[in-house]
């Protein structure tokens, strides 16, 4: 086997013999919320396993070509402090056939806050989704190429009752009430061929779409009547029993935009603060995407009185 890299190497930890850490994620006023901005306690294996195993965060990415993605999914505050399972999930999938034909699945889902197995569901919401649209992937490829939005909602209306009713499915074979999997999902299918500029969006439920572009923020690019104060709609549809997608196709991407799908942890706070918008617009405006690392952190940004799980998926179109 080959030495690894010397101790001694040239690099900045070299040249001032320290690592350089990141510290405690940045916040909006003068004091940080009252919570400890790190992991605390979880629920036993033995009183919920799939809770016990559920990651107290996330972090994936993926790049494809002009397409830079980054991912990442962590527990709010709320349920580190109460030793409950992040409820949030995400998916950041390849669909299709190799090629240029293929889409890329970037999704969210967000276990609805009373719903007992909801970390469950949103878990197995968007495991469904992936495997339902990957089987109709071309098809869905070639409305969206062609612009054809009321084909684009046929097919996703389809593939979203085919979730529904598997999530309510999955739940009664393993004893569970299907409400208590309640989750939203959001997504949006983005054509691996780079002349292809226009992006599928579908959801139930909330959550938030955003698009950077320029250094402006545009918070209401599918849900126009969330670009609001931040304030928290709990009235939601949601998954298995609420099915119908909303589901629309977005107008054709510029070089350099970044396109945000989120839960309400994160676009709820956005809406609501101006010192988040722009430090995340500083951060993620730059045009190029951060490493993965530095979007986890940048993405805990904390602001008082929002301690909901927090999940983003954000896309970085290649600057001309």
């Amino acid at each position: 086997m080959p030495p690894g890299p010397s101790p001694t190497a040239d690099g900045p930890a070299a040249r001032t013999g320290s690592v350089p850490v990141l510290g405690a994620p940045f916040h909006s006023g003068p004091k940080p919320p009252l919570y400890a901005p790190e992991p605390r306690e979880l629920p036993s294996v033995r009183e919920d396993p799939t809770a016990a195993l559920t990651p107290d965060m996330v972090v994936d990415g993926a790049g494809y070509g002009p397409l830079t993605v980054r991912a990442a999914s962590v527990r709010g505050d709320s349920h580190r402090y109460q030793g409950e399972p992040r409820q949030d999930s995400l998916a950041v999938v390849r669909l299709g056939a190799p090629g240029p034909d293929g889409l890329l699945l970037l999704a969210v889902a967000d276990g609805v806050g009373s719903a007992a197995r909801s970390h469950v569901g949103s878990q197995e919401a968007c495991w469904l989704a992936a495997m339902e649209l990957d089987a109709v992937s071309a098809e869905l490829a070639e409305t969206v190429r062609a612009g054809d939005q009321p084909g684009f909602a046929a097919l996703v209306d389809t593939a979203v009752g085919r979730v529904a009713t598997l999530l309510a499915h999955r739940a009664r074979e393993r004893g569970d009430d299907p409400a208590a999997y309640a989750t939203t999902l959001r997504a949006l299918l983005v054509p691996l061929d780079p002349r292809v500029r226009v992006r599928g969006f579908l959801a139930v439920g909330d959550g938030g779409t955003a698009l950077l572009r320029a250094g402006e923020w545009n918070l209401s690019l599918t849900d126009p009547e969330h670009d609001g104060d931040g304030m928290i709609d709990t009235r939601t549809a949601a998954l298995p029993h609420g099915y119908r997608a909303r589901a629309l196709l977005l107008a054709p991407a510029l070089p350099g935009d970044v396109l945000v799908l989120c839960t309400d942890g994160l676009s709820t706070p956005l809406a609501g603060d101006a010192g988040m918008r722009d430090f995340l617009g500083s951060g993620w405006g730059r045009g190029a995407a951060p490493a993965p690392a530095d979007f986890l952190w940048q993405l805990q940004y904390r602001v008082k009185s929002y301690d909901d799980d927090r999940t983003a998926v954000v896309l970085w179109e290649a600057g001309p």
